[in-house]
């Protein structure tokens, strides 16, 4: 933890993105609910009554993949670079919070290119490496190491 007087060089948290609000969400529900219940009605009508069953069933299916994507959505990873050490904490869904402290010195910030969607981060010192960064999608993931390499090259200048 960096102590009161330490100097912050770099702050950024990480957090994924979620393109549906929570109006679009329920207004989204709401209309293939409706639509569902409009075509469910119109086969129960034409005595097709078990299809208005599942006509519900897709509608459910749908709110629990965006509940859960919502749920997944409360990670984030926190990266912060002192006078003496880049901080990396993450913190999963659950709460649970797992933290690296790693000496800046001879720290690279490496990423491939192209970026692809699964191409983290890699943060490489003294022959360990630490992925990040694979909640962000690829174009902010590049702005994000772009960003971490000249705030490690601002700090070794000042160091």
């Amino acid at each position: 933890m960096a102590t009161v007087d330490s100097t912050v060089f770099f702050e950024m948290r990480l957090v994924p993105h979620r393109s549906l609000s929570r109006r679009g969400f329920h207004l989204l529900l709401g209309a293939l609910g409706g639509l569902s219940l409009t075509v469910g009605t119109i086969f129960w009508v034409a005595g097709a009554w078990p299809v208005i069953g599942f006509m519900g069933l897709d509608v459910l299916l749908l709110w629990a993949a965006l509940r859960v994507s919502y749920a997944r959505a409360r990670a984030y990873e926190q990266v912060r670079l002192t006078d003496d050490r880049l901080i990396v904490e993450r913190v999963a869904a659950n709460g649970a919070t797992r933290r690296w402290d790693l000496p800046p010195t001879w720290l690279q910030v490496e990423l491939a290119d192209p970026v692809r969607h699964d191409s983290p981060v890699r943060l490489r010192t003294h022959g360990k490496a630490l992925d990040i960064g694979l909640l962000l999608a690829p174009e902010p993931r590049r702005h994000f190491a772009r960003s971490l390499r000249q705030a490690l090259a601002d700090w070794r200048t000042r160091s």
